[in-house]
């Protein structure tokens, strides 16, 4: 996927870990080979993660609400509610406020049961949000694969974002800084990125600079689409 995009992995500098479960650290017995990448994570997910490790990961530890630099980025992890040890999401922020390079700020909000004021504050002052839109809430309830349990975990408040409570933070935090979201981390078992297509039609009201992505789980590349914001 890397070299689709014309990189590969000996260019990546660093990986930030949003919590310890196995479908955010699979790939960490790879990458622990590659000891020039810094790994950051929390104490308590770095130290869930290593635990299921042979060989001891780069690791760049943290502390939740402090925030700190990497290279030109200066990096703010705070707490999302989700059932694993200390989950985070993160907020990018890069430039010199110059002409020429103005500040940007970048959230990444997956896996979280809801979106409290905290979060809400984050969204609002980014330029560009990756956002869960995890499940649709008819088609987890006819899911046969998953137990009962796993769905009322799932739709906890300390499991994953509904479309219907990602289109509902959208549309009550709504910013003029935003320029471009990313809905991801859609189920493939439970969602279908054409919902979500439809989920999200009633926001669109002429603003052609704002650019919105609906990743489809079952491909590589996922499906790209415009969609305007009304604010």
């Amino acid at each position: 996927m890397l070299a689709t995009i014309g990189e590969s992995l000996e260019s990546i500098d660093a990986v930030f870990i949003t919590h310890e479960h196995g479908d955010h650290t699979a790939g960490l017995k790879a990458l622990s080979r590659l000891p020039h990448i810094k790994v950051f994570a929390n104490q308590d997910t770095a130290r869930a993660a290593q635990a299921k490790l042979d060989r001891k990961v780069n690791w760049g530890l943290f502390e939740t609400g402090r925030s700190f630099q990497f290279a030109d980025l200066k990096v703010f992890p705070f707490a999302i509610p989700h059932d694993a040890h200390d989950p985070v999401g993160y907020v990018f922020e890069g430039g010199d406020g110059s002409l020429f390079s103005p500040f940007r700020k970048v959230a990444w909000l997956t896996d979280l049961g809801y979106a409290p004021q905290l979060v809400r504050e984050k969204v609002r002052e980014c330029d560009l949000l990756v956002l869960e839109a995890n499940y649709d809430l008819e088609l987890l309830e006819q899911c046969e694969k998953r137990p009962w349990s796993t769905k009322q975990r799932i739709r906890g408040r300390h499991g994953h974002l509904s479309n219907d409570a990602a289109f509902e933070l959208l549309a009550e935090a709504v910013s003029p800084r935003w320029r471009h979201i990313c809905l991801a981390h859609l189920s493939r078992d439970c969602n279908d990125p054409e919902l979500v297509h439809r989920q999200f039609e009633p926001l669109r009201n002429g603003n052609h600079n704002l650019r919105i992505d609906v990743f489809d789980p079952t491909t590589e590349v996922g499906e790209e689409y415009d969609l305007a914001i009304s604010w």
